[in-house]
């Protein structure tokens, strides 16, 4: 190691450029949604918790992503026959 290093043709940045189509950002997530992630990436094999956030991003941006209107609506129709016969008994 040397005792003293020049810096004086440095540059900021990455060391490696961002392929085509990528923007490297700075962004702040809750961490229970990127624990989330993360752990779907780890249940399918290993697979990048960046790109399913992408895709996640890409499905709601296209309008493909379910509404919380239809979501809840089909969670009252899962859970409603459930709660029914949890009482029942």
């Amino acid at each position: 190691m040397k005792k003293q290093y020049n810096f004086a043709k440095a540059r900021r940045g990455p060391i490696l450029p961002a392929p085509a189509g990528k923007t490297r950002i700075t962004i702040r997530i809750d961490d229970d949604i990127l624990d989330w992630f993360r752990a779907q990436a780890d249940q399918a094999g290993g697979a990048s918790y960046q790109t399913m956030i992408n895709d996640a991003l890409r499905r709601v941006m296209e309008g493909r992503a379910e509404s919380v209107e239809a979501a809840l609506r089909r969670v009252i129709r899962e859970e409603f026959p459930k709660l029914r016969k949890a009482s029942s008994s």
